[in-house]
C-alpha cells in the first residue's frame, strides 16, 4: 500500500494531509461443488432379424489314379502339374527292387583230340598154359582117376 503526501493546504492551514491509496490484489481459484447427482442404467432390447449371405466352403477331392508305368532309363521323374480343370496332379513315385535271372556265357570249352606217339616200358607178367601130349602103348591099364585125354 502506498501512501501519498500532498504538500497543497487544503483547509488554509500549514498541515499536511495524507491519503492513503489502497489496492486490491485479486487470487482466482477454484473448487468442487457437487451440484447433483445422476444414475446411469443401461438396458439391452433385442430384435430377430432374417439375415441372408451366401458362403463358400472348399473341400478337396482326392482321386487315385492307377498309372503302373516304369520310367525309361534316363528319364526324370513327372514334376507336380496343374490342369486347366484347377486340377493339381501330383505324381506318385515307387522305388521297386527287381531281380532277373539272365542266361549269361561265362566261357566256352574246346575240346580237340591230338594223337601222341609215346614208347613206353612195362614190366609185365604173362602166363601161358601148355599141354604136353604122350602116348602110351596099348596093352597099358588105363586107370579112370587119370586126368588127360585117353589114346
Amino acid at each position: 500500500m502506498e501512501t501519498l503526501v500532498a504538500t497543497e493546504k487544503l483547509d488554509g492551514t500549514d498541515h499536511h494531509a495524507v491519503l492513503p491509496l489502497l489496492e486490491e490484489a485479486l487470487r482466482v481459484g477454484k473448487r468442487r461443488v457437487e451440484t447433483g447427482r445422476v444414475r446411469v442404467s443401461v438396458a439391452t432390447d433385442t430384435e430377430e432379424r432374417l439375415v441372408r449371405e451366401t458362403l463358400r466352403t472348399e473341400r478337396a477331392e482326392v482321386e487315385r489314379v492307377a498309372v503302373g508305368r516304369e520310367l525309361a532309363d534316363g528319364e526324370g521323374a513327372p514334376a507336380i502339374r496343374q490342369e486347366e480343370d484347377g486340377t493339381v496332379v501330383v505324381p506318385v513315385l515307387e522305388e521297386v527292387l527287381v531281380v532277373e535271372r539272365r542266361l549269361v556265357l561265362r566261357e566256352e570249352i574246346r575240346l580237340r583230340l591230338v594223337a601222341v606217339d609215346e614208347t613206353v616200358e612195362q614190366p609185365v607178367t604173362l602166363r601161358r598154359q601148355r599141354a604136353e601130349v604122350e602116348r602110351l602103348p596099348a596093352s597099358a591099364v588105363i586107370d579112370p582117376d587119370a586126368v588127360g585125354p585117353a589114346a
